[in-house]
């Protein structure tokens, strides 16, 4: 019985092994680690693995093990690290290109929870009236603690036209919340834009997708034709957008910054994570052999005065875009602090048809800014009558990275050009909500409700006076 159980506690060992080496583990390690395998850990594992297989209460697939394994390994890292098995994998090449099933929210895990990151505009999540920091408790009727992210996902997505209730906790609110929503196809319209009025231009960007830039330089190009002569101001609405596509995020900065301007630069372990991208078609164009959405771009566009609005849910490529505006002093930001994760994930497919979504760099700003646990400080701050300290952030989340430029991660950059040029414009007091169990629907943006937008386009005249003083 003993050699029995060694010799498949060897043959356990070398199946972990070979599923190590197919990780390409050595692409990302120190030269000094490259054939250094941690033996005596490998060993353990197996064993472990040989318990469950031998002893659980009910028999488990090697696969169902492998799987779990893996995607704790990858969890336990950071927050947006995961393993994604062949239909993960699939949704989420489905999600870049705009179009997917489910309720249409963005979420991350915290002490063991589902917690909204952002709900994207015009789902059933958003309609519905689901915020940034809404805790998920149960899905139906099945607690999400203990479940992992994937798990969660799974039980979210179903066929257009089901419905599911979410229970949500919420901060500020005496009892949980629930949520009767009805699944969907989730056809996210990236881009979004009208003239609010004569000479003033509105572009919100909810997610950065395969085709936001191209969208971008499109949807302005028509407004500019439209309006028949060049803009007074620009508003981009980056609120509650929890970023995407690096390249894209590339593509949006490029329409307004001069061409070849820094936009981000990342630092990361494997050579291929160090990159510095600019304004340039080879650095926001995926894939070779595609037309410069930008090589007709009316020019003028480029020095239009510009405010950006952004908020807690304004998250990573959000955060890439405001940021070097910012440094380049293009405009001026305004809204609330944003959410800080200023780290990028690289999607690496496996042999198999699963892939990992890792961690492999960390960007900064083009003044040498790193976000992450902080996040981009407006220039100007609006609030928008949420209580600050109901807000989750990438410094709320466990094991999330750290700062390498400050070791104080909650504490906002000090640095001149991150000072708030202006205390927080307060709004009058507004009488106190009753609580309810049904929440109250979102605000629309750029509407009469929108008081941020309505600060926003006060700041963006008044930029407008000034250079023309």
């Amino acid at each position: 019985m003993r050699s029995k159980f060694e010799k498949f506690t060897l043959i356990a060992c070398g199946a972990i092994i070979g599923v190590l080496i197919s990780l390409n583990l050595p692409v990302f390690a120190d030269k000094a680690e490259k054939n250094n395998l941690p033996v005596d850990e490998l060993r353990t594992f197996a064993e472990v693995f040989g318990k469950i297989k031998s002893d659980y209460v009910e028999p488990v697939e090697d696969k169902k093990l492998i799987n779990e394994a893996l995607n704790g390994m990858l969890t336990g890292l950071d927050p947006h690290s995961s393993f994604l098995n062949t239909e993960d994998f699939k949704d989420l090449n489905q999600a870049t290109q705009g179009e997917f099933g489910g309720l249409g929210i963005e979420v991350g895990m915290e002490d063991g929870f589902v917690k909204v990151v952002s709900p994207i505009e015009d789902s059933p999540a958003y309609k519905a009236g689901l915020k940034s920091g809404d805790l998920i408790m149960k899905l139906d009727e099945t607690s999400t603690k203990g479940l992992t992210l994937n798990d969660s996902v799974k039980k979210m997505r179903g066929k257009p036209g089901t419905s599911i209730v979410l229970t949500v906790l919420r901060k500020g609110e005496t009892k949980p919340l629930t949520f009767n929503l009805v699944r969907a196809i989730i056809k996210s319209q990236s881009v979004k834009g009208k003239l609010v009025e004569p000479n003033y231009a509105y572009v919100r960007v909810a997610q950065f997708q395969e085709h936001t830039g191209e969208d971008l330089a499109k949807l302005l190009k028509n407004l500019r034709q439209q309006n028949k002569t060049p803009f007074k101001g620009i508003l981009l609405d980056l609120r509650n957008n929890p970023g995407g596509l690096l390249n894209a995020a590339v593509g949006v900065s490029a329409a307004f910054l001069p061409k070849g301007d820094l936009v981000v630069y990342t630092e990361g372990r494997a050579q291929d994570s160090k990159m510095h991208l600019t304004a340039v078609p080879g650095d926001y164009l995926k894939g070779g052999g595609k037309d410069d959405y930008l090589k007709d771009f009316p020019e003028d566009i480029r020095t239009t005065p510009m405010a950006v609005l952004v908020n807690n849910g304004s998250a990573s490529a959000s955060e890439i875009v405001a940021g070097a505006l910012q440094d380049h002093k293009r405009a001026l930001i305004v809204g609330m602090q944003s959410f800080g994760k200023g780290s990028v994930q690289s999607i690496l497919p496996m042999n198999n048809g699963t892939a990992i979504k890792m961690t492999t760099a960390r960007y900064f700003t083009p003044k040498g800014r790193s976000i992450q646990a902080k996040g981009i400080v407006p220039d100007i701050i609006v609030d928008d009558g949420s209580d600050p300290s109901f807000m989750t952030k990438e410094a709320d989340l466990t094991n999330h990275l750290s700062n390498p430029k400050d070791t104080d991660t909650n504490v906002a950059p000090k640095d001149k050009d991150s000072k708030p040029l202006a205390p927080p414009i307060k709004k009058p007091e507004e009488e106190k909500k009753k609580t309810s169990d049904t929440p109250s629907g979102p605000i629309e943006p750029a509407s009469k409700a929108d008081k941020q937008f309505q600060e926003a386009m006060n700041i963006l005249k008044g930029l407008q006076i000034i250079q023309n003083k």
